[in-house]
């Protein structure tokens, strides 16, 4: 099991460090570099990239070492990140000595705080990253069965925040993973909205529930029937908000049921 650990976190920690060094060469290759660098910053070059970095190594880890090739690709990933962070800030120096994220959250609540919890929120990608499958995976079906609308997931699920000036190391990579993970959020919530309103537009009994979730369900607000309505009012409030004519099936706020002079908007 030592022997799978070891083999495990270096071969990841160097695959991971291969691969970042990969994606900076690529911008400085040309046109074509710069076309495929920019591919793989949106959906569905970037889930490509990051299932490479965040949850490919969790599955060829066991694969080929069991428990200890697990735990030794979960080493391997957390040190390819801290060496690239450090190496990324050696390589920029002039930036490192000017203000920074991290200073600031460090002399707020301490560095060994500030660490420990942003590490510490790495628990959650996978989940992101399995969110992220299920809108590939199932959305497509609802947009068949039901009509749902369709989405490009690219301008939900990209990352541009390596191009905002100051940003290295440490600040960087934490600033892309909250981009990255703000974007499949959203994309989710969005789907989710159209879900809500067509199967089930009745309010909460809750009426603080209602004001907590409105935020992401506008059309709680903005449709859905009282909770001491009747079934009666639910049906006829689908026959309106989902009249035979209408497609997509989207929820009652969508762009899509904006129209001018009675048209769908350019």
């Amino acid at each position: 099991m030592l022997h799978a650990f070891l083999i495990t976190a270096g071969a990841t920690s160097a695959a991971l460090l291969l691969a970042a060094g990969l994606l900076h060469l690529l911008p400085r290759l040309g046109r074509t570099g710069q076309a495929f660098s920019d591919f793989l910053c949106r959906a569905p070059g970037l889930d490509v990239v990051v299932t490479y970095f965040t949850v490919a190594p969790l599955f060829v880890g066991p694969i080929a070492g069991g428990w200890g090739g697990l735990i030794g690709a979960i080493v391997g990933q957390v040190a390819g990140l801290i060496i690239w962070s450090l190496l990324h800030e050696a390589f920029n120096p002039q930036i490192r000595r000017h203000p920074r994220i991290i200073s600031v959250l460090n002399r707020r609540v301490g560095a060994a705080r500030n660490l420990t919890a942003v590490y510490w929120t790495a628990w959650v990608v996978p989940v992101f990253w399995l969110i992220r499958v299920a809108e590939i995976i199932i959305w497509p079906m609802l947009i068949w069965l039901v009509e749902f609308p369709r989405y490009r997931h690219a301008e939900w699920v990209n990352v541009s925040r390596h191009k905002f000036q100051g940003l290295v190391g440490h600040d960087l990579i934490w600033c892309l993973y909250c981009d990255w993970m703000t974007g499949v959020w959203s994309l989710g919530g969005e789907m989710l909205r159209n879900v809500e309103s067509f199967w089930c537009p009745i309010r909460f009994y809750d009426g603080k529930k209602c004001d907590n979730c409105a935020v992401d369900f506008p059309d709680i607000n903005g449709g859905w029937v009282a909770p001491t309505a009747t079934m009666a009012d639910v049906t006829q409030k689908l026959e309106e908000m989902y009249p035979a004519a209408q497609t997509p099936n989207a929820w009652f706020g969508h762009p899509v049921r904006l129209t001018v002079n009675g048209k769908p908007p350019s």
